[in-house]
């Protein structure tokens, strides 16, 4: 797909996807007309490293991560420092830390909803309850 198409689907601008280019964070070929050609896969990849970047990652430990990212998973840091490695610890304490505000968060506004509600989110879900896999309720 060229860059236009990956820039909508991934809701990314052209500019910040050539950035993550020169990162070496995806790569593109070109087409004979010079225009970027993008494999279906970095659709995924360009969500998961802008919700690393929003997790307060730098590009540079992206980088490093994306073995990771990929399946199957082939994972070999040469390069893994300790500093690297102190770095990805706090980064993912910090992450749960937000994770967890983010569930509280999540919790009281659904109990705010079912009070004002009557009982029956705004979803038309019991009080409190979530959606499950496969469409079944469970209580949150």
């Amino acid at each position: 797909m060229r860059i236009g198409e990956l820039s909508e689907r991934t809701d990314t601008s052209r500019r910040l996807l050539r950035y993550y280019e020169e990162q070496q964070l995806i790569v593109s070929t070109r087409s004979p007309n010079g225009y970027r050609e993008y494999d279906e896969r970095f659709v995924d990849r360009v969500m998961q490293i802008r919700g690393l970047l929003d997790a307060g990652l730098p590009t540079r430990i992206i980088k490093q991560i994306l073995p990771c990212l990929d399946k199957p998973r082939t994972i070999h840091f040469p390069d893994a420092t300790p500093e690297m490695l102190a770095t990805l610890t706090r980064e993912r304490d910090r992450m749960t830390e937000r994770i967890n505000c983010l569930i509280r968060n999540r919790d009281s506004v659904a109990e705010y909803l079912a009070a004002v509600s009557g009982g029956l989110a705004l979803d038309g879900r019991p009080d409190g309850a979530v959606a499950a896999p496969g469409g079944t309720l469970k209580p949150s």
